[in-house]
């Protein structure tokens, strides 16, 4: 059964298709993000079901458009298997290959993994009139080139902070300049004055990209030193406190 076949079907069956947390689907990716390096022949990713039913799952990469289905994105990589039953308390592995088209090799390049789990039709008997859920779980993939100067790691520190006029003219915004060539993700993104917080929006900074995280709250500059405080996502997923004094 092909690819196109399933996500087609899918659609004609009325099936409500959720963009979730892992938590809320039977089938759940091993990890929150994967990196893929240049000049390796392929990687794998694990995925577990941890439901009480057999899942049917469909998986593929797009570039960032939450709405690409198997047959629209553009990704140059192949997943194997693309479709997969895995049954209860079982694992799957998906190997991830890139095909050698060109992508810059001075800065990384994001990419996103989607995994669909197709819930099994109802049992003759059963109410037709049941809804079912098809989850839709999307994790980051980094292609990450030789020789890039620095780290992942490293990248998070030299982030630059200053707090500016929004763009759109309502209130202050912390704005982000990122001067490597890596991706930074960040979370719980704070500006800390004194005991004054004003939290913005979670979000991730593209390398060379200067990013604007809004304050709608804050209508007036902190007296005294500020700070931003947040959570930088690291290769393995894990969280990273960082604490960066605000550039005048």
């Amino acid at each position: 059964m092909s690819c196109k076949f399933l996500f087609k079907q899918l659609l004609l069956t009325g099936m409500a298709t959720l963009m979730c947390s892992q938590a809320l689907a039977g089938v759940v990716i091993t990890g929150t993000r994967l990196i893929y390096p240049a000049g390796q022949k392929e990687i794998t990713v694990k995925l577990n079901n941890n439901g009480t039913q057999p899942a049917l799952t469909q998986s593929w990469i797009d570039t960032g458009d939450v709405k690409s289905t198997p047959t629209s994105s553009k990704a140059p990589f192949l997943l194997s298997p693309p479709v997969a039953r895995i049954d209860p308390t079982k694992g799957q592995s998906l190997r991830l290959m890139f095909t050698g088209a060109p992508l810059a090799q001075d800065k990384e390049s994001v990419f996103w993994l989607n995994v669909l789990e197709i819930p099994p039709k109802p049992e003759a008997g059963t109410d037709l009139n049941t809804l079912q859920m098809a989850f839709r779980s999307r994790i980051k993939l980094f292609y990450r080139p030789s020789d890039l100067p620095g780290t992942a790691t490293e990248a998070i520190e030299q982030v630059q902070w200053q707090l500016v006029p929004a763009r759109d003219g309502q209130g202050l915004a912390l704005q982000a300049f990122n001067p490597t060539a890596f991706y930074v993700s960040l979370v719980e993104l704070e500006l800390v004055a004194g005991a004054q917080r004003e939290r913005s929006e979670d979000g991730m900074i593209a390398p060379g990209e200067t990013r604007q995280f809004e304050l709608p709250a804050l209508k007036a500059r902190p007296a005294g030193d500020a700070q931003v405080e947040f959570n930088a996502i690291n290769d393995y997923g894990a969280l990273v406190p960082t604490r960066k004094p605000l550039q005048r």
